[in-house]
């Protein structure tokens, strides 16, 4: 039953995963060329114009993905081959994106959107504005080889490590039987 729930857990995460990659590109390519193309003007506007916004979707997601990815890893942690691929994706997402997030990200969600003009410059909210977008480019770029390794400890939860056992019969004797000639009576 074990390995049926690891199984589960090891997808969903990857499931989970992939969502957020998606939404991060989309984020990346569509949305912030639009919201940081003339701050602090295109600040208000983004702010008008989202009543949902990226800060409601990515928290909720990006802790079930973190779940997910622990709780993947935890039931999958005798496999070795799907443990490595996993910790390294899980890490990733830990350190890159929830903690980088946290760190660097959250501080200029609350300048350029909450504070804004009523607390700051024009120049300190371009430059605020100029600083998320590039960086952004490194927290895509993380969530990249997250998915792939996420991926890899997907598959390694689904196929055997070892590609020669899988041509092998499960029985032992079946290949000595199979492989001997009836014998005449």
């Amino acid at each position: 039953m074990k390995p049926k729930i690891g199984f589960a857990l090891v997808l969903a995460y990857h499931w989970v995963l992939m969502i957020f990659l998606g939404a991060i590109t989309f984020e990346t390519l569509i949305l912030y060329p639009n919201i940081f193309r003339d701050a602090p003007a295109s600040l208000a506007a983004a702010v008008a114009f989202m009543k949902v916004g990226p800060a409601d979707f990515f928290p909720p997601v990006g802790m079930l993905m973190l779940a997910t990815g622990i709780g993947a890893l935890i039931l999958s942690w005798r496999v070795k081959h799907v443990r490595r691929w996993l910790l390294i994706s899980v890490l990733i997402i830990f350190f890159g994106e929830f903690l980088f997030s946290a760190l660097f990200f959250w501080p200029r969600n609350t300048i350029m959107f909450i504070e804004g003009t009523a607390v700051h410059s024009a120049q300190t909210l371009r430059q605020t504005a100029q600083e998320f977008e590039a960086l952004h480019w490194v927290r895509l770029g993380l969530c990249l080889p997250a998915s792939i390794f996420s991926f890899m400890g997907l598959l390694g939860s689904h196929r055997p490590s070892d590609p020669i056992s899988r041509n092998r019969p499960s029985d032992p004797t079946s290949r000595n039987r199979s492989s001997q000639a009836p014998k005449a009576a």
